[in-house]
C-alpha cells in the first residue's frame, strides 16, 4: 500500500528536495505541500495523509502548534506527524513529542533516514534522529530523577521490558528478536501497556519511561 505524505515547510527548495526523495521510493507518494502551518493543518484535515512532515519555523501557525492541532492529546482522531527541522534544541524535541509527533528528524539526516522515518510513522512506530537521541534521553532522565516519585507497579516484568525497548527506539520486530517472542506477542504487550497506563501510542510510552528515569 502506498504511503501518502504531506510536506509542510516554508522553503520551496526543501519541499522540492523532500518530494524528489520520497517520490523515488516505490511505496511513498507526496500528495500535497504546504508553506505554512495553517495551510498544513487545513490540507491534512481534508486529505488525511498517512504521514505529515512538519517544519517548526513557518509563518503564522508554527509547526509545533500545527502538530498539536493534528496529533495532540485533544484530537479525537490524530494524524501521524514527523517534525523535520534544522533546529534540534531539546525544548523543540520535547514540545514536538508532547504535541503528538511520532518522530523528530533533522533536515541534514539524509535521504535514507527521511524515508525510514516516513515508513516508521506509517507503521505506527517512532523515529528520532540518532544525533538527538543520546542527549535527549540524558536530559529527560536527569530531569526525571529530580522529580519522579517512582513508576507505578502496574506492569508485568515482560511489559516493562517492552516499555524500555520502546523508549530506546527499538522497532516491534527488533523487540521480538531481543525478547525471543513473536511479533504478535509484542503487539499484545504494547496494547496492555497503553491500556494500563492510559497512553495512546508508543511515543507516549517512551515519554512515560523517560520522565520516570527508567533508562538511566
Amino acid at each position: 500500500m502506498t504511503i501518502r505524505v504531506l510536506v509542510a515547510d516554508d522553503q520551496v527548495m526543501v519541499r522540492t528536495g523532500f518530494r524528489l526523495v520520497l517520490d523515488a521510493a516505490p511505496d511513498i507518494e507526496v500528495i500535497a505541500e504546504a508553506a505554512d502551518g495553517e495551510t498544513a493543518v487545513r490540507l491534512a484535515r481534508r486529505l488525511r495523509p498517512d504521514v505529515t512532515l512538519m517544519d517548526i519555523r513557518m509563518p503564522g501557525v508554527d509547526g509545533l502548534r500545527a502538530t498539536e492541532l493534528l496529533a495532540g492529546p485533544a484530537v479525537a482522531d490524530p494524524l501521524r506527524v514527523v517534525v523535520v527541522t534544522t533546529y534540534d534544541a531539546d525544548e523543540n524535541v520535547y514540545a514536538a513529542l508532547l504535541g503528538g509527533a511520532c518522530g523528530f528528524l533533522l533536515k541534514d539526516a539524509g535521504p535514507r533516514l527521511l524515508v525510514d522515518a516516513v515508513r516508521a510513522a506509517a507503521n505506527g512506530e517512532a523515529l528520532v534522529s540518532p544525533s538527538v537521541t543520546v542527549r535527549l534521553l540524558a536530559r529527560f532522565t536527569e530531569r526525571a530523577r529530580r522529580r519522579a516519585q517512582g513508576a507505578p507497579d502496574l506492569l508485568t516484568d515482560r511489559e516493562s521490558d517492552v516499555v524500555l525497548a520502546v523508549a530506546q527506539g527499538r522497532t516491534n520486530a527488533e523487540i521480538a528478536d531481543d525478547l525471543r517472542v513473536s511479533l504478535s506477542t509484542v503487539k499484545t504487550h504494547l496494547t496492555n501497556v497503553q491500556r494500563k497506563l492510559e497512553l495512546r501510542n508508543r511515543t507516549e510510552i517512551a515519554i512515560w519511561a523517560w520522565q520516570r528515569g527508567l533508562l538511566g
